[in-house]
């Protein structure tokens, strides 16, 4: 009566890194992502290390994580690998209020975002 082992969300050749919570919205994350799809993870590493944005240094250490799991967990040859897939959701909405004119208060929307880097080991 034991349980099933869990099944791998990715193909033999894949490792994944989830990071949750990051505080910045989905939209700006995006942006990030946006610069190494489809990049190899050595030439990702250096774009996000180089870059201005704050939140590079986040997407950086997802990657670097995503990098440890192929080396790590399955065994791939972190020369061959390349981002497959790094994509960004939504997450919680930290609401706060900000006082106004008049006694009135304004609503401030704080967002956090979830990013997920798929790697895989390119065939040659």
């Amino acid at each position: 009566m034991s349980q099933v082992k869990n099944q791998r969300r990715v193909n033999e050749k894949e490792a994944l890194a989830i990071c949750h919570s990051i505080r910045t919205s989905p939209r700006k994350l995006n942006l990030v992502a946006q610069t190494i799809r489809g990049m190899s993870a050595s030439k990702a590493v250096a774009e996000l290390s180089f870059s201005k944005r704050r939140i590079a240094k986040v997407a950086l250490t997802v990657l670097q994580s995503a990098i440890a799991n192929a080396e790590n967990n399955h065994q791939l040859n972190i020369d061959k690998l390349f981002v497959k897939a790094a994509y960004v959701g939504k997450g919680i909405v930290m609401k706060r209020m900000s006082a106004r004119g008049r006694g009135r208060g304004a609503r401030v929307l704080k967002p956090f975002s979830n990013m997920t880097i798929v790697v895989a080991e390119r065939e040659e």
